[in-house]
């Protein structure tokens, strides 16, 4: 480390001190500095640093959250964890990097007992139901639909969009989730590229000619944005996203089957705007379930996981640009049978399932909720 001039803490009085002049017998919290917390992300869970005043290297920081977490300090990666541009190594001074008081970091690393798990390579990995989706072969019936529909009237009138850039006229929306839809949230890595799904970047540039893009996922909007800064989605100037939705938008639906489910009902979106709706949305997850209100208008990817061994062969997003670009042609999307969106080719497809529909007496919609 070099021997610049170091910053003190947000809410420490720490008198400001060159590098060179703090060792190891140096206390790194004074008697009088205010706690300094830090929330710290991984495998699903918020983990709340109470304190790192007390902590001196980054390495003292790991052997804390490995005290919390079991995963081995060699085995974390702290993602935007970051000194002088580059991931910051375990020798680096706490007080040096300018944390903030209540700053989000986001850490990969697996349990010893999940490592093995880890390495299978996925053709010889049984199929897991990720969150006990629902299979797409499984037509699941949903009881009480009217009391659904009122909790999404609820919804509507009370939960805020958190709109980013503003709806353009004339355009289609597309609705994508974050987690193994894409990016691999759970498998180690340095940096947050290396668990990004494969022409993430290029599959936005080419929808946004067509479609206004929104990010809906099952967590807090905290992180939802932490998660787009750190994949570069919010900065890059080739598209923009015109709103987010997190976890306190979605409602929990009762199946005879599989039981109470939280669903992402797209009448939310739909009611709040007017531009928007069955016949110009779809909304793209890795979990079925998810559009179990709306299932006419939800397409189920593939899940991203296992990323260090799928993104040199995922090609997923690439193939669905092609089918967003196809169906952006048509006026109305509520006819079209997402789930075989791989051997769509154009008018005939829609009008044959659009036949298949009216005679057996579908109801593609639940109106506009």
């Amino acid at each position: 480390m070099e021997g610049s001039s170091t910053e003190p803490s947000p809410g420490s009085s720490r008198t400001a001190t060159t590098e060179g002049s703090v060792n190891a017998n140096d206390s790194v919290k004074d008697a009088s500095a205010s706690p300094h917390n830090l929330i710290v992300k991984w495998s699903g869970k918020e983990i709340e640093i109470e304190d790192i005043n007390g902590l001196k290297t980054v390495r003292d920081l790991k052997q804390l959250l490995q005290s919390k977490t079991g995963v081995q300090v060699d085995r974390q990666k702290l993602l935007n964890l970051t000194y002088k541009g580059k991931l910051a190594q375990d020798d680096c001074i706490l007080a040096n990097m300018g944390l903030k008081v209540g700053q989000k970091l986001m850490m990969m690393g697996s349990l010893e007992k999940d490592i093995e798990s880890v390495d299978i390579p996925p053709e010889e990995r049984p199929d897991v139901n990720n969150d006990l989706d629902i299979p797409d072969d499984d037509e699941e019936p949903l009881d009480n639909r009217e009391v659904y529909l009122n909790k999404i009237a609820r919804r509507v009138k009370e939960y805020r969009i958190h709109v980013i850039n503003p709806p353009r006229p004339d355009k289609k929306l597309l609705v994508l989730d974050i987690d193994y839809t894409l990016f691999d949230h759970r498998t180690t890595a340095e940096t947050p590229v290396e668990l990004m799904r494969p022409f993430l970047h290029e599959f936005l540039t080419a929808a946004y000619e067509e479609y206004d893009i929104a990010i809906w996922s099952a967590t807090s909007m905290k992180w939802i944005e932490e998660k787009m800064r750190l994949l570069g989605v919010s900065s890059n100037s080739a598209y923009k996203i015109a709103f987010h939705l997190d976890y306190l938008a979605m409602i929990s639906v009762h199946t005879p089957k599989y039981g109470v489910v939280e669903v992402k009902p797209l009448g939310v979106i739909w009611g709040q705007f007017e531009q928007y709706s069955a016949k110009n949305t779809i909304m793209i997850d890795d979990l079925r379930r998810n559009f179990l209100m709306n299932p006419q208008s939800g397409l189920r990817i593939r899940p991203f996981r296992s990323a260090h061994l799928n993104r040199q062969s995922d090609c997923e997003l690439l193939r669905l640009g092609g089918y967003l670009r196809k169906i952006a042609k048509l006026d109305d999307f509520s006819n079209l049978n997402h789930r075989k969106w791989e051997s769509y080719g154009g008018k005939s497809h829609s009008s044959k399932h659009r036949r298949s529909q009216n005679s057996s007496g579908t109801d593609s919609n639940n109106s506009k909720h």
